[in-house]
């Protein structure tokens, strides 16, 4: 069973692949794309645009009558630990820190973790 590890990527944030083929190669290495959703029992992530495989769908009829099947080309999971978040300011891949910060609501003091990019400091 895979180990169960503290995520730093959720769905939405801007990642790049840091790992693999270089793109002259055909390869991911390089590219960018938004986290489509996090998996976070087997720690892969679903980055649009990276990873696409083609998946031979088997032919058959729907309800109406039309043919379904054919060949599709969609995107596979990645493991968490071939992507980074991107940092906001200078666009390269970074790690992700966190910083607690006081927040008042309804009337009592909470303690809220913000994630902070490692190599610029800016929020993410």
């Amino acid at each position: 069973m895979a180990q169960k590890t503290k995520l730093r990527i959720k769905k939405g944030d801007l990642v790049q692949v840091i790992t693999g083929a270089k793109q002259e190669r055909g390869g991911d290495r390089g590219k960018q794309g938004k986290v489509l959703k996090v998996f976070p029992e087997t720690n892969r992530v679903l980055v649009e645009g990276i990873n696409r495989v083609t998946k031979h769908t088997k032919a058959g009829q729907s309800q109406r009558g039309t043919t379904t099947g054919g060949i599709e080309v969609m995107e596979a999971p990645v493991h968490i630990s071939n992507v980074a978040v991107v940092d906001p300011e200078t666009k390269k891949p970074t790690r992700v820190g966190y910083r607690t910060e006081t927040v008042q609501r309804d009337g009592r003091d909470r303690v809220v973790r913000i994630r902070v990019a490692k190599s610029s400091g800016k929020d993410l």
